[in-house]
Order: structure tokens, then C-alpha cells, then sequence
């Protein structure tokens, strides 16, 4: 039988990251980054606090975190029983992030190109902005917005042609996905507009100001 070794392992978990588009292990690493956690509760705080894993599998994170380990972003310690204490179970493992995982988180967080635009990853990275520079988080939102327009118009031009064959509650599927992109494209809006008069912190770049039309 084929044995899976600590590198097919890492390649396996790297495979996972990458189709995620980096935001689960930015997402493990800023939890980590907050002290040492149990598998289990970096599971438990993936859904509780950033909210877009709700559906997210052991098989999914362990693999994560073995890469992650790999990488030298992670150590994991065995938890240590109290003396005298006997228990068939096995020991707890406890993942703790390295220096290297702190240089590592930094770069994931200021990374601002389309992947951070998604739906899957937006969410994540909006709960992580109090960590990112201004600068960076203006870049997502408006990548953000920019992207919902382009499905704003989509929606609006396939409503305008299919209208007529649909019936009346397949249509207000419809306009209910477009109102609802319209109404995140006004939100955006309005952080967009918070986040460039928001105050600028010493040693912090400022967000950039807006382009003259």
C-alpha cells in the first residue's frame, strides 16, 4: 500500500491553499497569530469569528496546517498531561505560529489583486482590515466594487433578454440578485468613502486619494 509522506503531503495541502485562493491559510494564520490553538478550535474560531467556513472539513484544514508546517509557518507540540494523570486518549496537538508564519501573514494580508476580490475570499480579508494598511484595503474595496458593477450589468442585461420567457417568480429571482448586488455596491460605497477620510496613523501610508475625472 502507498504511504503518504510529509512532502506529498505538504504538495496535497498546498494544492488545497491555492484553490482557495490563499485565504484559508491567511485565515489560519491570523488566528494563530493570536496565540497557540488546537486543531479543533482553529476550526471552531474559522467559523465563529471570520464566518466563511461554516461548511470547512478536517480533511480541508489539517492538510492546510501540514502544509503550513511545512512551509515552517507552524510548529506542533503534543499537549503535555498533568503528572499522574492516565488517559487512553491521545495526546492533543497544538499548532503555533513561527516568525516565518508572521512574515508570511504580512504578505497575505497586503496582497490586493483579484482573488481578493472574490466572494469566497472578501469576507476573510474584510474581517482582517484593523491589520492591513489603508492603502490596501481601498485597493480591495474598490476591486470589490468594481467587480460588482461588472455583475451589475450582466444581471440588468440578462433580465432585459430573458424577461419575456420567464414566469413571475423565476423574475423576481432574478431582480432580487440584482437589487442585492445593487445594495452591496451602495455599501461599498460608503466604506469607500469612510475609508478615505479616515485619519492616517504615524508610519502608516495614507489611502490614496481620489482620481480627478
Amino acid at each position: 500500500m502507498h504511504r503518504t509522506d510529509a512532502s506529498e503531503e505538504a504538495v496535497e495541502g498546498w494544492s488545497v491553499v491555492r484553490k482557495r485562493g490563499d485565504v484559508l491559510p491567511l485565515a489560519v494564520l491570523a488566528l494563530l497569530a493570536e496565540g497557540p490553538l488546537h486543531g479543533y478550535e482553529v476550526r471552531r474560531r474559522l467559523d465563529d469569528r471570520l464566518g466563511a467556513f461554516r461548511a470547512l472539513s478536517y480533511g480541508t484544514l489539517y492538510p492546510c496546517l501540514r502544509a503550513l508546517q511545512a512551509g515552517g509557518c507552524l510548529t506542533e507540540t503534543a499537549e503535555q498531561r498533568a503528572p499522574g494523570t492516565v488517559s487512553s486518549k491521545r495526546s492533543r496537538v497544538v499548532y503555533e505560529i513561527t516568525e516565518h508564519g508572521r512574515e508570511r501573514l504580512a504578505e497575505l494580508l497586503e496582497e490586493a489583486g483579484p482573488a481578493a476580490w472574490e466572494d469566497d475570499a472578501f469576507g476573510v480579508r474584510l474581517a482582517l482590515f484593523q491589520r492591513v494598511a489603508p492603502r490596501t484595503r481601498l485597493r480591495i474595496l474598490e476591486g470589490r466594487r468594481a467587480r460588482l458593477l461588472e455583475r451589475l450589468e450582466q444581471l440588468s442585461v440578462s433580465i432585459e433578454r430573458t424577461q419575456a420567457q420567464l414566469d413571475a417568480y423565476a423574475l423576481e429571482a432574478q431582480r432580487h440578485g440584482l437589487e442585492t448586488v445593487r445594495s452591496e455596491v451602495d455599501w461599498l460605497d460608503r466604506l469607500i468613502t469612510a475609508e478615505r477620510r479616515a485619519p492616517a496613523r504615524p508610519g502608516v501610508p495614507a489611502a490614496a486619494p481620489p482620481e480627478e475625472s
